[in-house]
């Protein structure tokens, strides 16, 4: 199985729905469960609508990842965005800057098995996701 990621801008709300379908191509390619191809998709909805709605573009990343005798997709979703001034407080429940319900960044958190998330002002937000299953 090729490990080569597959790329695509994010340059509109639009690619949210683009997102999710390579997603849920990949997850059908690799024999990955019906739940955690949804959890998946859900996690990589949220990351790249902040995307769209925060920094306007950026850049999602996938491939399969490997692990003995279960298939999975690492995810990096990145923008040249604002950034995050204070992450701590973006991972708590119900904390927006952006009038939302604050569900977002640790909703996606709790949907994945792998979490990383970088992020400075001014200089953009870098979100890294694995999901096994």
């Amino acid at each position: 199985m090729s490990q080569r990621w597959r790329r695509l801008r994010i340059l509109s709300p639009n690619d949210v729905t683009i997102a999710i379908l390579e997603i849920r191509e990949m997850a059908k390619r690799i024999d990955m469960s019906g739940a955690a191809t949804a959890a998946l998709a859900t996690a990589v909805s949220e990351l790249v609508t902040n995307v769209t709605k925060y920094a306007d573009t950026g850049l999602i990343s996938m491939r399969p990842a490997v692990q003995i005798r279960r298939p999975g997709i690492e995810v990096i979703v990145e923008d040249r965005g604002p950034g995050i001034a204070d992450i701590e407080q973006a991972m708590k429940e119900n904390v927006s800057t952006g009038g939302t319900l604050g569900l977002g960044l640790p909703g996606t958190r709790r949907l994945v098995d792998e979490f990383d998330i970088d992020s400075e002002p001014g200089q953009g937000t870098r979100v890294r996701i694995v999901k096994w299953g």
